[in-house]
């Protein structure tokens, strides 16, 4: 059974089409039509809505308020929305009385008509929904930094590039963003004014889950606690109808169960992907897991040394102790493991604060990344395994010399391959297990165009990235068509290691995204650049070494000819840059 809060009202649905999407629910089942549907692959915006994730479901170190966030109704499971509320555009204005002429619009809903933000209106309910969550967003945070009220004027801090950011998912064909954008900056206004006049709107925040989720919520907690000599038969669906299954397991032990006895189930994580199998192909899956509420997925750590961690979760630390410690086991060298690992449920959203403190060219990348709405759903476990030849991350990964950490369920097909397995077969303790582990570097993970080392029971544990070092230097570049929200022509991610007297490059990698079937590394670039002077000129016959490591197609998105092109000339631009950001660095010292 899956329960969720829709504009207020509680709902329980155990007999459903595990394949039903949160929009295909809105429109068919509860005939809420004011979400549009538009392109029906999470591109336009149209169908989005907005949720929270209840407290009862939330991890154990969040707040009573959880955030706001946005998604695309259209390729979202709604079993993805078990445990959260969700808010649809009628929800949003005060209106218990039904009443046009009486409803207390939202502040976003009443600055899109001021500033007249709407035409045809099918795209409006989108970009209300958009606005009107940086809206909540801001309040609270402008609420739990104990800003005094609405009345002081650094509450209406909104800018103009907040805006555009929060709209960037949301496409308007008829009106033009120069009103809508206009709305955005006005909703802080119309704010403070109801507070100056002591208006009571509506708040959208839910503090406290009501007593018929926290009842489910604790139910759930003792029957999940599952040992693992359990059978995966005695799990029982959160969706069902016909042959047609959906499960939803709330530990890695119940996932290792479930994908022992469903092997070939399909793994659901964000879906922002796979969603497009349902919507696009008409695909009726018949068996899927969903890894949503297994939280020890969703939780990072900064390891140190061999001996000390800081664990990124108070929720997670003691998963992540579980799940990460292969890691320790699988290297001897005790300077080798000072990196990063993210769980592979964690979302964009998730990893950005972290990977702006540690990463900060491969965090700024992600503005261009997707939308709003995709970042708040899709993970790094899903991009990796979705083994797209133009996704954004794995090109950064391969750069960054990233492992992956991955786990085979299934007990009839433990033919695994690589070297660090292999040694770790050799324990009792080990064959005991009803899974293998396996951690990898990224760059042998993919095999073929959507092609990979998982396989039928298999699944994506964590994702480790050594952190930079003062004489390494990272370059990110992605052309694309539209600069927001769109897809790679080409990526290039370069990572420079210098001598110490940084006057040589001692070692590089060169990842490439939209160049070959799959993600790869440009090692007859990189070799070139192995031991030459940092001048211009390394990088100028380097780039002339990039035919024979790629030979890229002709597509809608660019031809063969403009990729290499444009690829030669980025990583000649990113010699410059680093030239230059040396330059700086013995300036400044």
């Amino acid at each position: 059974m899956i329960s969720f809060y829709l504009n207020g009202k509680y709902h329980e649905i155990s007999h459903l089409n595990p394949n039903t999407t949160v929009l295909e629910y809105l429109r068919l089942h509860e005939h809420q039509t004011d979400t549009k549907e538009g392109c029906g692959s999470g591109d336009c915006g149209a169908c989005t809505i907005m949720a929270q994730r209840l407290p009862s479901h939330a991890m154990s170190d969040s707040s009573n308020s959880t955030p706001f966030y946005t998604f695309n109704a259209c390729i979202a499971l709604l079993s993805l929305m078990d445990g959260h509320h969700l808010m649809t555009a009628s929800y949003l204005a005060d209106n218990p009385a039904h009443h046009p002429e009486r409803a207390l619009l939202h502040p976003a809903q009443q600055a899109m008509v001021d500033c007249h933000g709407s035409q045809c209106g099918f795209c409006t309910p989108g970009f209300v929904m958009s606005l009107a969550n940086l809206y909540e967003n801001n309040r609270m945070q402008q609420q739990q930094n104990a800003k005094p009220s609405y009345d002081d004027p650094s509450y209406d801090d909104l800018s103009y590039d907040d805006i555009v950011a929060a709209i960037s998912g949301n496409l308007c064909r008829c009106t033009g963003y120069r009103p809508i954008i206009e709305a955005g900056l006005t909703m802080g206004k119309i704010g403070q004014q109801r507070a100056a006049d002591k208006t009571v709107a509506k708040d959208l925040t839910i503090s406290l889950a009501t007593d018929a989720m926290a009842s489910k919520s604790k139910s759930l907690s003792k029957t999940e606690s599952l040992d693992t000599s359990n059978q995966a038969s005695t799990i029982e669906p959160a969706l069902a109808e016909g042959s047609r299954q959906l499960f939803i397991p709330k530990t890695v032990d119940a996932l290792n169960q479930l994908l022992a006895v469903y092997p070939q189930a399909t793994i659901w994580a964000g879906g922002t992907d796979l969603g497009l199998s349902i919507t696009q192909h008409l695909v009726d899956h018949e068996v899927i897991i969903q890894l949503s509420a297994i939280d020890e997925l969703k939780t990072w750590s900064l390891s140190h040394s061999k001996s000390s961690s800081k664990a990124g979760s108070k929720a997670g630390s003691k998963a992540n102790a579980k799940l990460l410690s292969d890691l320790d086991k699988s290297t001897d060298n005790e300077e080798a493991v000072q990196e990063l690992t993210f769980g592979a449920g964690m979302t964009y959203q998730q990893m950005l604060p972290i990977l702006e403190h540690n990463f900060p060219a491969f965090a700024a990348l992600f503005e261009r990344t997707a939308s709003p709405q995709i970042r708040n759903m899709g993970t790094l476990g899903g991009n990796i395994a979705n083994a797209s030849p133009i996704g954004d991350l794995p090109p950064i990964l391969l750069a960054l010399e990233a492992r992956i950490h991955l786990r085979h369920c299934n007990p009839n097909n433990r033919d695994i391959g690589g070297e660090e397995v292999s040694a770790k077969d050799e324990s009792n303790e080990h064959n005991q297990k009803p899974y293998v582990d396996e951690i990898i570097p990224l760059s042998e993970f993919f095999i073929d165009y959507k092609k990979t080392k998982l396989r039928a029971g298999s699944y994506i544990v964590a994702i480790h990235m050594p952190l930079m070092q003062a004489n390494q230097h990272l370059f990110i570049h992605k052309i694309s068509k539209r600069y927001e929200d769109d897809i790679s022509a080409c990526l290039v991610a370069v990572r420079i290691d210098l001598s110490a007297d940084g006057m040589t490059i001692d070692h590089a990698k060169i990842g490439l995204g939209g160049m070959a079937a799959i993600p790869l590394l440009a090692k007859n670039c990189q070799q070139a650049l192995l031991g030459q002077p940092l001048k211009l000129a390394s990088f100028e016959k380097a780039a002339k070494a990039l035919p024979m490591d790629v030979s890229p197609l002709t597509d809608v998105r660019a031809s063969r000819e403009y990729r290499l092109h444009v690829v030669q000339r980025l990583l000649i631009k990113c010699g410059k840059q680093l030239i230059k950001e040396t330059q700086t660095e013995r300036e400044s010292s």
